[in-house]
């Protein structure tokens, strides 16, 4: 096992040093010569949008703040949109604590993200071995994920409890979100 590891390692190190001095034409045309692709890739056009996501991937800045045991992360694009207001974070710590009173109080939780167009908080609930993710915004919804759940009474209380503090949780974080596009439209 460890023999093809080091074979498929050495494979990839191989190829990327062939490949290295190499431009775009040259590798589309010994692709297409080994039969390894058969579509037509326009190179300027894959030149062009990898510069513009570099571009953008750059100017993208995130900000973490720990809140009373939990991570708030802000994602945008000055320094204004980084900025975390007592507000959200009085959110937070009432939206901890309510997902402990409603749902569970033996849970994991990871960071709360807020990007401009939305907002999505993980975590695990202990108990059950059950992953849970919100969100807000873009992508609306409670989605779930767990290995070899039991499904029994307990799992369906759970998912329904996680329903239920689903809309307690987009009703309280929606405002906060359309607060900062409203904020965003108003500075630019």
């Amino acid at each position: 096992m460890n023999n093809q590891y080091d074979e498929i390692k050495n494979l990839i190190k191989s190829s990327r040093m062939m490949l290295k001095d190499v431009s775009l034409n040259e590798t589309k045309e010994f692709l297409k010569k080994k039969n390894l692709i058969n579509e037509e890739i326009e190179g300027d056009n894959l030149a062009q949008s990898t510069e513009f996501e570099d571009q953008q991937v750059s100017k993208d800045k995130k900000k973490s703040y720990r809140v009373s045991g939990g991570v708030i992360t802000i994602h945008g694009k000055s320094k204004q949109d980084l900025e975390l207001s007592t507000d959200e974070k009085m959110n937070f710590q009432e939206t901890m604590d309510d997902f402990i009173n409603d749902v569970s109080d033996l849970t994991e939780f990871e960071e709360l993200n807020i990007y401009p167009n939305n907002i999505d908080w993980s975590g695990k609930v202990i108990e059950q071995n059950l992953d849970f993710y919100f969100s807000i915004g873009e992508e609306n919804g409670v989605y779930v994920n767990g290995d070899m759940l039991k499904a029994d009474e307990n799992l369906i209380e759970l998912l329904n409890k996680l329903n239920v503090f689903y809309e307690k949780f987009k009703s309280k974080w929606a405002k906060i979100l359309s607060q900062r596009r409203k904020t965003i439209r108003v500075e630019q």
